[in-house]
């Protein structure tokens, strides 16, 4: 490995090109058995700042014109840090209204070994329970279920968004 010393020639030929604008990597080319760290640290301890700026980069670049994009912000809570202790909110949200639509004829009602492509798949109560059946009306063309119940599976996602659990203030 061979020590370089830098010389007083060195030393003013690296000034020059630093002021010139060039970069490291270019000084270390242009004086040669030396590398771009070299040059930095050398640059570094001289105290050398207030570069001239490169030709290619005197003159602000033009920016394109983007065209203005319209974003929605939601609000969404804040929980910073152990939210462990926090306070949980009890928000009186409105009965669901399928609890109260979903009542199905008992002549509808199937099992699962009863149902085919053309019945309604739609699970009712809990499986667990002997009283578990399926909606079992008409499916419609190409889904799992009924009209109804085809309602309440696909919905639009601004409909399934969650009410924020902010408290309310009367």
């Amino acid at each position: 490995m061979t020590v370089l010393t830098w010389s007083d020639d060195r030393v003013e030929q690296l000034k020059k090109l630093w002021e010139s604008g060039l970069s490291a990597s270019q000084i270390a080319a242009e004086l040669g058995n030396v590398t771009r760290n070299a040059v930095i640290g050398k640059v570094h301890r001289l105290g050398l700042s207030g570069r001239a700026k490169a030709p290619s980069t005197a003159a602000p670049r033009q920016r394109k014109a983007r065209p203005a994009q319209h974003m929605m912000r939601v609000a969404r809570p804040v929980s910073r840090g152990n939210t462990a202790l926090a306070h949980a909110f009890e928000v009186e949200m409105e009965p669901d209204p399928i609890s109260f639509d979903n009542v199905v004829p008992m002549s509808q009602r199937l099992s699962l070994l009863e149902l085919n492509e053309a019945t309604c798949h739609w699970p009712v109560g809990d499986p667990s329970s002997p009283e578990f059946f399926f909606c079992g009306g008409k499916a419609l063309a190409g889904l799992p279920y009924c009209a109804h119940h085809s309602r309440v599976a696909y919905q639009p996602a601004n409909d399934r968004r969650r009410p924020s659990a902010k408290p309310q203030i009367k």
